[in-house]
């Protein structure tokens, strides 16, 4: 997967792809990526890439035309474009799954208002919400995409590390425990100590379920369980309580 990036800051995501499991598929060649400061695209005096917004109102707008210039330029007409916005269609695992299969992944970095709007209805493919708050700039948001559209790229993380993630399925992950066995005075559950492979996917199972009901109890409703699955649900329940849903 190639990713290109245009920005006013690069030094904000450059370091990203020179760090930890990025750096990694960068170097293996699963991905490949380019930084584009559009701000080089202006004829304006001071390279000027903003201007004030028609109507009036508070702050300024990107101005459409350097980055119709980057765009062209850079023959990203090609790519799938996404926009980072506060208004745009909430990110999701479901989105990152089907943003993974893109050969070319184009993001347009926002400031200040925004963009003009003749560019996104021109150029941009998906405009992307990564929750309900508002940031600064687009490199957070670009950035927050990236991480979880790459990691799905094969190659990049084994597959067996994803199955049983946080929303690869309807569920959330169970609590995970490493050495020691006693930290601070609290212990590593014992099922986890006894070997028994079947006791311990049981025991997964109810910590999910049990998980998912108290953080995200709206997940349930999306979840397809199996009997097995249904079985510790209504375990859960049974301890937990029926109004925890």
């Amino acid at each position: 997967m190639k990713i290109t990036i245009l920005t006013l800051f690069p030094e904000m995501v450059e370091p990203f792809f020179n760090s930890s499991i990025m750096k990694r598929a960068v170097s293996s060649k699963a991905v490949e990526y380019e930084i584009i400061n559009f701000r080089t695209y202006s004829d304006s005096n001071y390279n000027r890439v903003d201007d004030l917004v028609y109507g009036g109102g508070a702050g300024m707008l990107l101005m459409p035309e350097p980055l119709e210039k980057a765009i062209k330029a850079n023959d990203l007409e090609k790519s799938h474009i996404v926009y980072p916005s506060a208004r745009g269609t909430l990110f999701n695992e479901d989105k990152a799954k089907e943003l993974s299969k893109k050969d070319h992944l184009t993001f347009i970095c926002g400031h200040y208002e925004g963009l003009d709007q003749r560019v996104i209805d021109s150029y941009v493919d998906d405009e992307i919400s990564i929750g309900d708050y508002v940031l600064t700039g687009g490199e957070t948001s670009s950035l927050v995409i990236i991480d979880a559209v790459f990691r799905l790229l094969d190659g990049v993380i084994s597959s067996e590390s994803l199955e049983d993630e946080s929303f690869s399925t309807p569920l959330l992950e169970y609590d995970q425990y490493t050495r020691p066995q006693r930290y601070c005075n609290l212990n590593v559950p014992s099922v986890l100590l006894s070997g028994n492979h079947a006791l311990i996917c049981s025991w997964r199972d109810f910590n999910r379920i049990a998980k998912t009901m108290h953080s995200r109890p709206d997940m349930l409703s999306k979840a397809s369980l199996s009997p097995s699955k249904r079985k510790t649900l209504i375990k859960v329940i049974e301890q937990i309580g029926i109004e925890d849903l």
